[in-house]
């Protein structure tokens, strides 16, 4: 499980595979201490690390994940976000997130203000009716607040510091994000059609 708080920026050193499966070589500094087999959400997407020297560690992608998710749009030199599996007694300063992801966003407008930055993503129609106003939503991996929602269009306001901190200070209108739903809406769903 992860909580969506960026633990650290990584950089995509190498991307090889034959298009069916893929394999990601990442640069992550910020993470010490890697263990074979362990968790990691990248850019939203909880990957195994298959092996690892130093800061440097290999992952592999399998067909479904790359059609699913924005994972296949990595190249190297790219910067994603990255996130360690929440310890059972940790924080949970974001929300409950499995790093399952649902769809792909694309960015359509980026609006600075001052003090913040709202960015608009186009979700998946099939994805809408999980997204509720000042809910949960995750993008790339991150843990946001819901400002507005029209339709298929959502909006998140970042403040400075997400800007800063994660791949979202340089995405730019028409790239794609992760999307990964409120499960405990999905839960909910399954539940109540269940018993109607």
């Amino acid at each position: 499980m992860f909580t969506g708080i960026v633990e650290s920026l990584g950089t995509v050193t190498e991307v090889t595979g034959t298009g069916a499966t893929a394999r990601l070589t990442l640069e992550a500094p910020g993470l010490i201490d890697l263990v074979h087999g362990e968790s990691i959400a990248v850019q939203g997407v909880c990957l195994t690390v298959a092996s690892h020297e130093g800061s440097t560690w290999t992952a592999d992608v399998m067909r479904v994940t790359l059609e699913t998710t924005a994972l296949g749009d990595l190249s190297a030199g790219d910067r994603v976000n990255l996130e360690r599996a929440t310890p059972a007694g940790g924080r949970l300063g974001g929300h409950i997130m499995q790093g399952h992801v649902d769809g792909v966003a694309t960015l359509v407008t980026r609006d600075a203000q001052p003090d913040w930055t709202d960015l608009t993503f186009e979700i998946p129609a099939d994805l809408v009716r999980y997204v509720v106003r000042k809910g949960s939503i995750a993008l790339n991996g991150v843990s946001l607040t819901v400002a507005e929602i029209e339709g298929a269009l959502v909006t998140v306001s970042l403040i400075p510091t997400t800007l800063a901190e994660t791949t979202f200070g340089t995405l730019e209108v028409g790239g794609r994000a992760n999307v990964e739903v409120d499960v405990v809406a999905k839960y909910v769903e399954k539940l109540v059609a269940a018993h109607a």
